[in-house]
């Protein structure tokens, strides 16, 4: 992967929530390294919870805030604005926010007929108070369909790397394209439906719940296929190049966090009557059908055969 390095990052799309300066990208709340069972404890939590998932959950798991919390990115638009900006965790995140939301922003009106909304990615270190409620790092990347907002500590990427050994670069931009993808089916109404089917029936919610976070991947996928051109607001590409290896790195992430994985990391036995996120290999299936075809209409997790 290699980004343009003259391509402007809009830093208009975050908002800086990390304290005082904005922080650095790796500060916040302390995660083990360690292979421990208390390590093992952490991940579960991190991952089941909300995990590179829809953060949906937190409507029913949380009460109170607002989300009506505002950041200061003075420090976050000087940094970006550097000449070593691209070597920044936190200006490189935002520069990914900005691809994937110049995509969605030509592929939701061709593909759905629907215009899209820009949604801002908020940085947060140990808590945060959303839409949804509050929130601490341990709930992991989400996004919050009461604020149309997507959160994340940016010390997560650590756990992922550290913890879980998804370790590429790319696995980065992979999280978010895929929180992006639940905006998308907010945008489109697909969240709303298929909450409705839940309220009538409970007894699916878990494979209903998976399918939201298959097609999310699968939207993925597709913004991967066509980040190449994706472009500033001047014009400028974002990326210069994505590289198979790169691709590899998200389909490694996805299936780093697959559900079965999971418990089998914990020590569990797998038990599909748990699955919330899909299973390692459905995960690889719809992030790849969504790169393959780079059409966010082939992600129909929800129709039949699918």
């Amino acid at each position: 992967m290699e980004l343009n390095e003259n391509a402007r990052i809009d830093t208009s799309q975050v908002d800086d929530r990390r304290g005082s300066g904005g922080g650095g990208g790796l500060g916040g709340i302390p995660i083990p390294i360690g292979g421990g069972r208390g390590g093992i404890v952490g991940i579960i939590v991190a991952v089941l919870v909300a995990l590179v998932g829809g953060g949906f959950g937190l409507n029913a798991a949380l009460d109170g805030g607002d989300g009506s919390g505002q950041g200061d990115n003075t420090s976050l638009e000087q940094k970006c604005s550097a000449d070593d900006a691209l070597q920044q965790l936190d200006c490189r995140n935002t520069l990914y926010v900005n691809s994937i939301q110049a995509y969605w922003r030509t592929a939701l009106p061709e593909t759905f007929g629907e215009q899209y909304r820009p949604s801002k990615t908020v940085f947060f270190s140990q808590a945060v108070s959303t839409g949804c409620g509050q929130a601490d790092s341990g709930v992991g990347p989400f996004y919050c369909p009461a604020d149309d907002q997507v959160y994340i500590d940016l010390t997560f990427y650590r756990l992922l790397a550290d913890q879980l050994g998804a370790q590429g670069e790319f696995a980065q931009p992979y999280v978010l394209a895929h929180e992006y993808g639940h905006h998308v089916q907010d945008l489109l109404g697909t969240e709303a439906q298929m909450r409705r089917q839940q309220q009538r029936d409970p007894g699916n919610a878990n494979a209903l719940s998976v399918k939201l976070e298959l097609q999310a991947d699968c939207y993925a996928g597709a913004w991967a296929r066509n980040a190449t051109g994706t472009a500033d607001e001047q014009g400028q590409k974002i990326f210069k190049s994505i590289s198979e290896q790169d691709i590899r790195q998200a389909i490694d992430a996805a299936e780093k966090i697959g559900d079965d994985a999971i418990q089998q990391r914990s020590g569990r036995p797998v038990n599909p009557d748990e699955f919330t996120h899909g299973t390692s290999e459905q995960r690889r299936q719809w992030f790849t059908r969504g790169y393959e075809t780079g059409d966010p209409k082939q992600c129909d997790t929800f129709g039949s055969g699918a």
